[in-house]
């Protein structure tokens, strides 16, 4: 199955947080990076505007693409949230391994894990 990215902007940390933490619990994102301090300018119901925000980089595969889809426009306060993919031609074979095996449902997790519970010294 083929490997995703996809990219979307939030305008707080707090929903950044809450929906990279639903895609991963959710398993449709093995891993989403949160990079903050995004300057964005763009044209919006005739206005420029700039803004700043946080993007979301999920990896996901390509047969997750609509519950990933679905659950950024569910969580999403923006009137009209970006949601772009890009399908991903070359990686690390282990670390594409690792995309599909991290979304397999029928996979058996750790309660840890299946509660959410993060070792945050891995950060």
């Amino acid at each position: 199955m083929a490997a995703l990215v996809v990219v979307t902007t939030v305008g707080t940390e707090e929903q950044a947080n809450l929906i990279a933490s639903e895609l991963v619990a959710r398993r449709h994102a093995s891993c989403v990076n949160m990079v903050s301090g995004l300057r964005s300018i763009y044209r919006w119901q005739g206005k420029i505007c700039r803004d700043t925000e946080f993007m979301l980089i999920v990896k996901t595969l390509e047969s997750e693409y609509a519950a990933v889809q679905a659950t950024i426009q569910e969580l999403h306060s923006y009137e009209l949230p970006e949601i772009l993919a890009f399908k991903v031609c070359k990686g690390e074979t282990n670390f594409l391994a690792w995309i599909g095996a991290s979304l397999d449902k029928d996979a058996a997790f750790s309660d840890e894990e299946e509660r959410g519970i993060l070792d945050e010294t891995n950060y």
